[in-house]
């Protein structure tokens, strides 16, 4: 079962990947997606597809810090979703604006769903990651880098794509590599 989560996992991220690669395409490439949203969805199913390996990392000291770190994230995410699908449905720009001059107004919605709380997933990935520091070096460095990226590299067009792939990268080497059989 532990590989099955962890099979997921690498799946949920890959599935954060393809909804950034939807989102880059632009407000009107979403806005027109039929019959769903479906890069909100990718985003969705993707965060989902991470909470049953969210439970079965190893037990250590990063393990009690990255977990609810990272549960806050997928939090924010599912949230956010939430109120993309809302603007998604809307029948026109006029009104998206208005709905988004809306909650940008009541910082206690935009600040954790939109603004920062997504964030939290990335540090929440990173703090897990360092649980096998010592095994799977190029891994954990990847996903360490791949953190970086988002708070550090505002100036790489579609950033989080790049995130979320070398993330997924990087949780696979340490998965899936002969010496992770045995461990959590």
């Amino acid at each position: 079962m532990k590989t099955y989560y962890k099979t997921l996992f690498v799946l949920g991220l890959l599935f954060e990947a393809i909804g950034q690669i939807l989102l880059s395409k632009g407000n009107e490439f979403v806005y027109a997606l039929r019959p769903i949203d479906f890069a909100h969805w990718s985003l969705l199913l993707g965060v989902v597809l991470l909470i049953p390996q969210v439970g079965n990392f190893k037990k250590s000291i990063v393990t009690y810090l990255g977990v609810p770190v990272i549960l806050i994230g997928i939090t924010c995410i599912i949230g956010m979703c939430v109120l993309d699908f809302i603007w998604w449905s809307q029948p026109t720009q006029e009104i998206r604006n208005e709905f988004a001059g809306q909650l940008y107004k009541v910082k206690v919605i935009w600040t954790p769903f939109i603004a920062v709380g997504p964030n939290f997933i990335n540090v929440g990935l990173a703090l897990l990651a360092l649980n096998y520091i010592k095994q799977h070096k190029i891994g954990v460095l990847l996903i360490i880098i791949a953190t970086l990226i988002v708070f550090f590299g505002r100036f790489i067009p579609s950033r989080l794509i790049y995130v979320y792939l070398i993330s997924a990268i990087g949780y696979g080497l340490i998965f899936f590599n002969n010496q992770t059989t045995n461990e959590h």
